[in-house]
């Protein structure tokens, strides 16, 4: 993923931020590698909510109560992705999709926004569409960066 350029080069707290939720977690996926992206969660702290795709937030629930829960579809979605056969190579499809240019930070407490929309082509001449957005809250534990939670596959 030559072409993944950092957009927050010069801001340190951003760009480190980035680096996490878009480099780090795509090339994780692609390798379906959990272990490269393990130590950027807060496990203590992690909560994750699935918005289902729906605008009305009666219709989220907590369905990663823990991080070994999320570890685990995590792992079974890049497992998917990965015997699914493409007509590109699977990384640069997600990066293409991905945006990830408004990150929040007040003290050491972080909001970022991560966006999808993009198509990754099949071999068989359809695509995946990657069509959501993920709100991640992040704390700064004096060292780096760390995932604490997100609202996912928001509409």
């Amino acid at each position: 993923m030559e072409n993944a350029v950092n957009p927050f080069n010069g801001d340190n707290d951003r760009a480190q931020i980035w680096e996490m939720l878009v480099r780090r977690d795509i090339e994780a996926f692609v390798a379906q590698d959990w272990s490269l992206v393990a130590d950027d969660f807060d496990e203590m702290r992690f909560l994750g909510i699935h918005a289902h795709g729906e605008h009305n937030p009666d219709k989220w629930d907590a369905a990663f109560p823990a991080l070994s829960v999320y570890r685990d579809e995590w792992l079974r979605q890049a497992a998917v992705s990965a015997a699914t056969d493409y007509a590109e190579p699977l990384g640069e499809g997600i990066f293409r999709a991905t945006d990830l240019s408004t990150i929040d930070i007040t003290g050491n407490i972080a909001v970022a926004r991560k966006k999808f929309d993009g198509t990754i082509a099949k071999l068989d001449g359809s695509a995946d569409r990657l069509l959501w957005q993920t709100l991640y809250f992040c704390r700064h534990d004096g060292e780096r960066w760390k995932i604490t939670g997100f609202i996912g596959y928001m509409a």
